[in-house]
């Protein structure tokens, strides 16, 4: 069967306009390069990448018996039993070195049922979950009390030293319940306040500094007993919605021997009204304190308020599993050396609460995407002369619930990172054809892309970098984690000018699936899919992983970036 495959650009990519001004400008901006010569060997490879196939697979991943693909459920077995079963048949080698095709990933569930309540000016502010709030306990105990804790707003809530910023200058959060803003401050350029300062936190780009992990993160380094993020729609990059959906049902964290029990014993959001009242309550105005942190002299602000929250927290164990396998490389010196692709196979399983339709199919997100990874080891199959390094393809579970199946592998290698050259992600495929430019999520970070637009222009394509870097989408799927030790990923999508078709036909389309679809039970297969970008995309894929693993460079993170002292650490340490 051939294809049309599809390639959904991403989801940051909604609220803008001027995206195409954007890609023409990097466009003229760029230094040509010269691609590689076509080579007839790789066009079996190539050829067998075809709609057809993509949306079969997408068609079987997103269908109700597998239940919306959630970790720790039939549809988990179902899932990882496709996988193995597609994997075996295709030939490939066990991913795993104990001669499985499976990495289990150990993890538990947990079930919050919260209450919470504020008190201020002396009244009490009552909360409806999950409409005003979410709360969740990643402690693995029954029962959560947090009574009558102190409130404190800390503004953004980042401890950042090569910015000379400290929201907390050295006060005292232990046991207090601290409210902190989405993202990283927007400070604007000194010398054009229009703009932001690109010196501090990346400017318009999100830093890790802005993601919402962080910010519990550094909470629990300061021994806070409840973390409150207020959400805001423009700076979080999606609306309110998707975290009540995501944080409103059972969770998943990584199984460890301290149980959690490090970490806060609440993490929160609030709606951005509920803020407002809470702070007017107490006497505060919520836009003022919001100015307020954008000093680098602000300091953390008692609310003269107090939060209790109770948490009873339903918890089983499970042991959910990565599905992977391998192409050995041909050359003898190289193959222990390796390329993986990954694509997370998880979406966020079945609500039986909701009436009607209850199961979260998760066609675009990330059935195609788990779909590709298919297409793609199936193209190296077809290849005659297999390449020199060892190619993997790792589907990772839960990804939904905090990117936990590609932590636990980077955590946990199967194959030394220091021999792990590349990671080439996949979240979500384009479902609206051809496109003239590809999106770089993270765009200047490593010389992969530089690999990708040399490849790129076979397809007469040209790269560009994502239009709103400020939603921190590289932070956001599983690339990142690979990232964090310092692997060089790539992150790509398809881009927003669509061939032959209206200047705003992409970004109407992805509006459309943002505001209909995306986290939502209608994410299901439509007819009107046009996959064939997916497929231009998924052989630019193809191109990039095999060039790399023919070259006898390494990819390497470009200067300045946050990860290639981690890499340079590692490399010097094996060499």
């Amino acid at each position: 069967m051939k294809k049309n495959l599809l390639l959904l650009a991403l989801f940051g990519q909604l609220l803008i306009t001027g995206c195409n001004e954007n890609a023409r400008q990097v466009a003229d901006n760029e230094e040509s390069t010269t691609a590689l010569p076509d080579s007839t060997q790789l066009q079996p490879a190539l050829l067998s990448i075809a709609a057809n196939d993509i949306l079969s697979h997408t068609k079987v991943l997103a269908s109700d018996a597998f239940e919306g693909r959630s970790p720790g459920t039939a549809g988990e077995d179902s899932t990882i039993n496709y996988l193995v079963n597609q994997f075996g048949q295709l030939g490939l080698q066990p991913g795993n070195p104990n001669g499985t095709y499976i990495q289990e990933v150990p993890m538990f569930g947990f079930t919050p049922q919260p209450k919470a309540s504020f008190t201020a000016g002396g009244k009490t502010i009552s909360l409806s979950f999950p409409n005003d709030y979410v709360a969740s306990s990643r402690r693995y105990v029954p029962t959560i009390d947090v009574n009558n804790s102190d409130i404190v707003f800390v503004g953004y809530g980042i401890v950042a030293p090569e910015y000379g910023w400290d929201d907390y200058k050295d006060v005292d959060v232990k046991g207090k319940t601290i409210v902190m803003l989405v993202n990283d401050p927007p400070l604007p350029d000194p010398a054009n306040p229009g703009r932001l300062d690109s010196s501090m936190f990346g400017g318009k780009a999100m830093t890790y500094y802005g993601r919402w992990t962080y910010k519990y993160e550094i909470a629990a380094e300061k021994g806070a007993a409840a973390a409150i993020i207020v959400h805001e729609t423009g700076p979080a990059g999606y609306p309110y919605e998707v975290v009540s959906g995501s944080f409103g049902r059972e969770s998943f964290d990584i199984s460890t021997p301290g149980r959690g029990m490090h970490l806060a014993a609440v993490e929160s959001w609030i709606t951005l009204d509920k803020a407002k009242e809470l702070f007017a309550a107490a006497g505060k105005d919520f836009n003022q304190l919001k100015a307020s942190a954008l000093q680098k002299n602000f300091k953390p602000i008692p609310l003269n308020a107090k939060a209790t929250f109770n948490i009873k927290n339903a918890l089983r164990e499970i042991k959910s599993k990565n599905a992977i396998a391998k192409l050995e490389g041909s050359d003898p010196q190289l193959k222990d050396e390796y390329i993986v692709y990954t694509a997370h196979w998880d979406h966020l399983g079945k609500d039986e609460t909701l009436k009607g339709d209850q199961i979260y199919n998760g066609a675009l997100d990330n059935a195609t995407g788990t779909a590709g990874l298919l297409e793609l080891a199936e193209a190296y199959t077809k290849l005659e002369v297999k390449p020199k390094r060892s190619i993997l393809f790792l589907a990772v579970t839960a990804e939904e619930k905090g990117l936990l199946g590609s932590k636990y592998y980077a955590s946990n290698p199967l194959y030394p990172l220091s021999k792990t050259l590349a990671n080439i992600n996949m979240d979500v495929l384009n479902y609206y054809g051809p496109t003239e430019d590809v999106i770089v999520i993270g765009y200047g970070n490593s010389t992969l892309e530089d690999e990708l637009a040399q490849e790129a222009q076979l397809q007469h394509r040209r790269i560009v970098p994502e239009a709103t870097p400020e939603h921190g989408s590289f932070y956001r799927s599983d690339h990142f984690e690979f990232a964090k030790q310092g692997v060089p990923a790539l992150y790509a999508k398809s881009g927003v000018i669509a061939r032959n078709q209206p200047a705003n036909y992409v970004l109407d389309i992805q509006k459309q699936y943002t505001a209909n679809d995306y986290h939502k039970v209608s994410d299901e297969v439509h007819d009107d899919w046009n996959l064939q970008g997916a497929v231009e995309d998924l052989q630019l894929f193809f191109r990039v992983g095999y060039r790399v693993a023919n070259t006898p460079q390494y990819p390497e993170w470009k200067p300045g970036t946050e990860f290639r002292a981690k890499r340079e650490q590692m490399l010097s340490q094996h060499n």
